[in-house]
């Protein structure tokens, strides 16, 4: 979900719940519970404006980030005032970025709450890779409160009606690809890659806002932090930095290990973990590794299990019974790789081509889901097997798309800058 670097945060140790859905006071946030994966059933391989559409619901502006599901209600954000228009972008000074909450079972809003961006903000220059819009990052909740990240405008801390309860500042740096990356919480903590804000990842305190604790030296890294289990029941955040793969301390911020990671001078994807594993991919120059946890200090010679020569410079994969997906954003071909040995098992096109993909892979019901940007949702079945069972466009909605889909109630919520839809047979 997010333009050439802003969407790739655009991302695991987590329990697999329903993709977007908070139960039983379980975090939901980017690609639902950061694996991208459910275990609904009976989801639609095909749909339309008339065919497996639950309902509609019109967005008050553009946007990126993934719709989360709390307490029956649908939380996202959008921006408006500023770079909605190719043709006549504005001015940055009037950019208003949103929280809004919609009825999960109607689609209908119930509220919405504005926020004035903070100045100076990153420019809209023309060209897809400044087109990333203001709203990349995917808020998370804790099933009691909602936590928003919005650059350098701050992290937020709202409750489920949309009161503000604390404002943190995180940086004040900017950078024409914007910021994206979306918080993560961890216990008492909401840990956000501030790396374009502050060159930061920092832990908050996630009932008052202050900082817990700040890890130095990230650098052009877009990609989410995420949670990935490690021996004695621990855990430990994996970071996709730019030609290194870090784990850190969620309690403290220490650096515990690293390892030559990703060879390229930025990095969007976020990695996935399965077990003790950590998968990474990007980037411009088309890489995916694995990496065993658990290590310390250099771990490049002792942990790191196998790399390849095939990856994506924005999405992240996804895990599915020992195999890993993604696909590649400019050149529309799926890849599957074995996640045990790093084998390529598939790499093929997409047809009709698929332009560009920076919307991370949902994996449920046996499928794939990939959403490009303006060419529709391809279905594939998620088996070590090329196989495309459908392009589902919808004719009435042809703006831009760089959200993941996820499940949540047994259906699909999937949206454009323009619209929010819930898709179900």
């Amino acid at each position: 979900m997010r333009s050439l670097l802003a969407f790739g945060a655009t991302a695991f140790g987590l329990v697999v719940i329903l993709a977007g859905e908070a139960l039983s006071g379980q975090p939901v946030a980017f690609r639902g519970d950061w694996t991208g994966r459910s275990e609904a059933a009976n989801l639609p391989t095909t749909w339309n404006e008339t065919t497996n559409l639950v309902w509609k619901s019109a967005l008050p502006g553009p946007g990126s980030s993934i719709p989360i599901v709390v307490n029956g209600r649908i939380y996202l954000t959008c921006y408006t005032g500023y770079a909605e228009s190719i043709e006549e972008p504005g001015e940055t000074a009037d950019l208003v970025r949103h929280v809004v909450c919609l009825d999960r079972t109607s689609g209908k809003i119930l509220w919405q709450k504005s926020f004035k961006a903070r100045m100076p903000e990153s420019e809209y220059r023309g060209s897809n890779n400044t087109r990333h819009g203001y709203t990349s990052s995917t808020p998370t909740s804790d099933g009691r409160f909602l936590y928003v990240f919005f650059g350098a405008s701050g992290v937020f801390c709202l409750d489920l009606e949309g009161n503000q309860v604390w404002h943190a500042d995180v940086g004040s740096g900017i950078h024409g690809w914007g910021s994206a990356t979306s918080p993560l919480l961890y216990r008492d903590l909401v840990i956000v890659n501030a790396s374009i804000e502050s060159k930061s990842l920092v832990g908050l305190d996630k009932k008052t806002g202050e900082e817990v604790w700040r890890a130095g030296g990230i650098s052009s890294c877009w990609a989410s932090p995420v949670l990935v289990d490690a021996e004695g029941g621990k855990q430990e955040i994996v970071l996709n930095v730019p030609n290194t793969l870090t784990g850190y301390d969620p309690r403290t911020g220490e650096k515990l290990w690293y390892c030559e990671g990703i060879p390229d001078g930025y990095l969007c994807p976020s990695v996935i973990g399965e077990g003790d594993v950590a998968y990474a991919i990007g980037a411009r120059k088309n890489s995916a590794m694995a990496v065993r946890t658990g290590g310390r200090g250099d771990v490049t010679e002792s942990h790191v299990l196998w790399r390849t020569n095939k990856g994506s410079n924005v999405s992240s994969p996804v895990y599915v019974d020992g195999h890993l997906y993604w696909f590649h954003e400019s050149r529309g071909t799926a890849i599957c790789v074995d996640a045990k040995t790093g084998e390529v098992v598939f790499e093929e096109r997409l047809e009709p081509r698929a332009g560009l993909i920076y919307a991370s892979v949902l994996a449920a019901d046996g499928k794939l889901y990939a959403l490009s940007q303006n060419r529709g949702t391809y279905v594939l079945a998620a088996r070590p097997e090329f196989q495309q069972l459908a392009v589902n466009v919808f004719a009435d909605d042809n703006s831009r798309a760089n959200a993941s889909p996820v499940v949540s109630e047994g259906q699909i919520l999937l949206r454009t800058d323009k619209a929010l839809y819930c898709l179900g047979q």
